[in-house]
């Protein structure tokens, strides 16, 4: 659904650099298909060494040459790129915003009418393919736009489809979650250095059993049945269990997904 298509991506910062390397490292494009533009002179030339893509200063010239737009902006620029590229688009393209806590309701009232839009969530992971994204589909898009906007963003890690009601619970889980788990992974291997490891020995034990586990229950593991068969009877794990639950975690974690699921629908 991507290939010969033209790519454009307005905001070359982390995330939108990080999408053109995961098309152009998939397959899915190919450098010429691909046009880039952004303010910073530096990171435009930085990507046209890295990956010899178009790039351009003007979000205009981005949009007339493509038939996917990407928005990869700050949430506060949104608003004066649509007016900047609103002349230029029409029902032939697909905008796809990654700009957390804007609604499709924004993009479709500021956008002519009928425009295809989608809103994608990928989260920090992105960055080096194993993100995992959530995508909302606006009024007008079909289901060539969700299979073109699914396999763009496979390209970074896995994709799944919500309705925007969805949205404020999936970042509080997948989009802050990177941050939870690595206080987690943080707090196993300070216990690691505790009992007598190296730092470098502790972390990466910690994030290495972190990655295993997320895979075996991505797999199809359940995390109850993952944990009973860990924990032996009387042995040691069993033990720091016990010490967790009597530090209320779960409840800790459950309470930390709330809140950030509260705070991102006060933002939007």
């Amino acid at each position: 659904m991507v290939n010969n298509k033209k790519i454009g991506v307005i905001g070359t910062g982390a995330m939108g650099s990080a999408l053109i390397r995961g098309f152009l490292d998939s397959g899915l494009v190919e450098p010429c298909d691909v046009t880039a533009s952004d303010l910073n002179i530096n990171a435009l030339q930085k990507l046209r060494e890295q990956f010899s893509v178009n790039t351009t200063v003007n979000n205009l010239e981005t949009v007339r040459k493509s038939e996917i737009v990407i928005l990869a902006v700050k949430p506060g620029q949104v608003k004066a790129v649509l007016e900047e590229i609103a002349p230029a688009i029409t029902a032939d393209h697909l905008l796809i915003s990654v700009a957390a806590g804007i609604k499709i309701s924004f993009f479709e009232e500021n956008l002519p009418a009928g425009t295809p839009v989608i809103r994608a969530m990928p989260n920090v992971p992105s960055l080096i393919g194993e993100g995992m994204s959530a995508l909302v589909m606006g009024s007008s898009t079909v289901e060539s736009h969700q299979k073109a906007a699914e396999a763009l963003f496979a390209a970074v890690g896995r994709v799944i489809i919500v309705s925007e009601k969805e949205i404020d619970a999936v970042t509080a889980v997948s989009g802050c979650g990177p941050a939870y788990l690595a206080i987690v992974l943080e707090a196993l291997a300070d216990g690691g250095v505790k009992m007598g490891l190296s730092r470098q020995l502790a972390l990466e034990l910690a994030a290495q059993t972190m990655i295993g586990t997320g895979r075996m229950i991505l797999n199809g593991e359940h995390p109850a049945v993952l944990k009973d068969r860990v924990c032996s009877p009387g042995g040691s794990t069993i033990s720091g269990v016990h010490v967790l639950e009597k530090g209320g975690l779960r409840g800790v974690l459950l309470s930390a997904v709330e809140a950030a699921a509260k705070r991102s629908g006060e933002l939007q």
